[in-house]
């Protein structure tokens, strides 16, 4: 199989829209510090938060939408639990299941960080839109 004929112009795009996107996670990044919390705490709560059709998680869906080892989100989890960010608690479905979900000062938070990110995407946003449609 041989590899596609790649323009200049497709490079400068695909590095552009690359660097947006890296502009973005440095963005994210530096807001989650201002907060007082990691990247990847934010992504958990984040992540707890915008499972699709749920309150609460697993740690293995945790871990899952994280792309980490159960081990880690393990971690992470009683590191977020130890800040007051998370609280664990019996799934009443099935006793032997523990589901993670967000404190109240967890989703002040959130709701602050995901208010300012969505402000930022909506400014930037357009710019990567039609990079992504040029590349079409």
């Amino acid at each position: 199989m041989s590899s596609p004929k790649l323009s200049k112009d497709d490079y400068e795009k695909l590095a552009e829209f690359r660097l947006g996107l890296r502009r973005f996670l440095d963005f994210s990044e530096q807001a989650a510090k201002e907060m007082g919390l990691t990247p990847r705490q934010h992504q958990a709560l984040l992540s707890i938060r915008g499972y699709p059709g749920k309150d609460s998680i697993t740690v293995g869906e945790l871990a899952e939408h994280l792309l980490i080892r159960h081990h880690s989100a393990v971690e992470l989890s009683n590191r977020l639990e130890a800040l007051g960010l998370i609280a664990r608690n019996v799934d009443p479905a099935d006793g032997r299941r523990i589901l993670l979900s967000l404190t109240p000062a967890a989703e002040g938070i959130l709701t602050k960080m995901s208010a300012t990110h969505l402000q930022e995407l909506r400014r930037i946003g357009p710019r990567l839109a039609g990079l992504l449609k040029a590349l079409e």
